[in-house]
């Protein structure tokens, strides 16, 4: 990838001198992000290794509290010994406990997993229903799991409404809303539907890279000039690019198997003890 020079917002304003913006501006404004964005992380992907619509449904509920990282490492022998929803479904919970061990929080994980792999098997075959108002009921799936699901693995577009694409949607000046589901109706009004998983892909590459919590890397950022928010973060570019993570401070990505085009590494599996 080409390095882009960053450029700093004309007159530098703080967040509480800027102007009002209308809100016309402010769709052009976050579509023209989102363009910048896409050329930024043309390989823009779901970060969790998965071979099929169970695996991504299982691989999102173990994502929760931990890394995708952590959850890539772990799934390869989860799989191997628990291939389907019946597999799942019948696995003795101390063992599939400490499968998932690594995760965190593997009790309750343990508890979902097997709820929602019965589920599967008693109401809906054996196979993840490609509806949203259907993966809501299974245990452990929220409408954020149920939009990954969605988006990665039946093609059906949703927002993934996650802590970095929340952060990023109040910084870019999309929405004012802390609730996850008050956030996903403000940017589905921003973009036509057909572009939904895709920015939710963007954003939250860009929030584990380069816009993070608590010190943003603002002066390695391409998109500085459209960013109310320019400023919270190191504006010094050299200081700023020593902030950068994954494939953009050349460490490797967080799947094991990434896919073509990805211009990382791939990450390293888990070291068994």
């Amino acid at each position: 990838m080409s390095e882009q020079a960053p450029v700093k917002p004309a007159g530098g304003r703080a967040r509480g001198a800027r102007k009002p913006e209308s809100r016309l501006a402010m769709v052009r404004r976050a579509r023209r992000i989102n363009r910048e964005l896409a050329e930024l992380y043309p390989y823009a992907h779901p970060e969790l290794d998965f071979e099929n619509p169970f695996q991504l449904l299982v691989a999102t509920v173990l994502s929760a509290q931990t890394t995708d990282l952590r959850v890539n490492q772990t799934t390869p022998r989860l799989f191997g010994t628990y291939p389907t929803p019946e597999d799942l479904a019948a696995a003795d919970p101390e063992e599939l406990e400490q499968l998932i061990r690594p995760t965190g929080f593997f009790r309750a994980k343990a508890r979902s997993l097997l709820g929602l792999s019965a589920a599967l098997r008693d109401r809906f075959g054996g196979e993840v229903p490609g509806r949203l108002e259907d993966l809501v009921t299974l245990p452990g799936v929220g409408r954020k799991t149920a939009n990954v699901v969605l988006g990665n693995a039946f093609g059906v577009p949703g927002l993934t409404v996650d802590t970095h694409f929340g952060r990023l949607a109040r910084r870019f000046g999309w929405t004012a809303s802390e609730d996850p589901e008050k956030v996903e109706q403000d940017v589905m009004a921003i973009f036509p539907k057909s572009e939904w998983t895709m920015v939710s892909h963007r954003l939250i590459f860009h929030g584990r890279r380069m816009c993070h919590a608590r010190r943003p890397a603002c002066g390695a950022c391409p998109i500085a000039p459209l960013c109310p928010s320019y400023g919270e973060g190191e504006t010094d570019p050299e200081k700023a690019k020593k902030l950068l993570k994954y494939e953009m401070g050349g460490a490797p990505g967080q799947r094991l198997k990434p896919p073509p085009g990805f211009p990382g590494k791939a990450a390293p599996p888990l070291e068994v003890e």
